[in-house]
């Protein structure tokens, strides 16, 4: 069975991927018999607080991070970043190798992002929304879990989803629509099921789908089932892959599996093996 294309990968030119390697990830690529690979580097632009304890120590992300727990992530080299794709794509001719950019809150941030998207051409563009206000500031959902009831964060989360898919164009596919449950507890606050947030699911669906956006199957997490199968209800147009991975070793992490799931919830290949998957009705 051949495996989709991974569309959400990271390498060095991502600022927090101590581990990333874009050469090591195209061997990889190959020996997995991937048709492409997208490296979709990470552009941040919100200054958000970190509890440092949470993260690892080789993380780039601590270079930005000051004495008062604020992380300013750094600029992003276009430039030296689209020089080092080129490079690979002459070392690995028989990979299709993808350019690419995952923007954090791309709506916040109109004038930083149209900058970074004037510096060439990027092939696969996701936006991500990875904080929250947290006071006057901000933070990752991550860091409200035991300071805020788990439900309410998620359902802010999906919320503040379908304000941004509804304010920006930058961006084609929306990623990890379920980021807050990576840091769900289940000793906590019981199983996750995304039934308890049905009317929210649905409400930042139908706005990535009336924006002609894309939804992205994230594997770090399986994506529920019931998920996607709303977002076929709700008309969405396609899926992408992404196993967001920031080393070699994660790529294609359950893309057997993915790809199962959007098979059964009425998701096909496109034409060349790197395409979308679109709808089938």
């Amino acid at each position: 069975m051949t495996l989709p294309a991974d569309s959400h990968v990271h390498s060095e030119w991502s600022w927090d991927a101590a581990q990333g390697s874009m050469d090591r990830t195209c061997a990889r690529a190959i020996e997995l018999g991937l048709p492409a690979v997208a490296f979709t580097e990470h552009v941040d632009h919100t200054v958000w607080s970190l509890v440092r304890s949470h993260v690892d120590e080789g993380a780039h992300l601590l270079s930005f991070a000051s004495p008062d727990g604020l992380v300013t992530p750094g600029p992003f080299d276009a430039a030296g970043y689209l020089e080092a794709v080129a490079e690979c794509r002459q070392r690995h001719p028989g990979l299709r190798i993808l350019t690419g950019l995952e923007l954090g809150e791309p709506h916040l941030h109109p004038e930083a992002v149209a900058r970074v998207l004037s510096a060439g051409t990027f092939d696969r563009v996701l936006g991500s929304l990875h904080c929250l206000p947290d006071g006057d500031g901000w933070t990752e959902p991550g860091e409200l879990f035991g300071r805020r009831p788990a439900a309410d964060i998620v359902r802010d989360y999906l919320r503040d989803v379908a304000t941004m898919v509804s304010a920006d164009d930058t961006f084609e596919v929306l990623a990890h629509i379920d980021y807050p449950v990576r840091s769900w507890d289940e000793a906590t606050d019981g199983p996750f099921d995304p039934a308890d947030f049905e009317e929210e699911f649905r409400r930042a669906l139908e706005a990535i789908a009336e924006a002609g956006k894309v939804l992205e199957i994230n594997t770090v997490l399986p994506l529920h089932p019931t998920v996607v199968r709303w977002w076929h209800e709700v008309g969405g147009g396609a899926v992408s892959f992404g196993s967001d991975a920031h080393e070699p070793a994660s790529l294609a992490r359950r893309f057997r599996e993915a790809r199962h799931l959007a098979e059964a919830c009425g998701f096909r290949p496109g034409r060349d093996p790197h395409d979308l998957w679109g709808r089938i009705d």
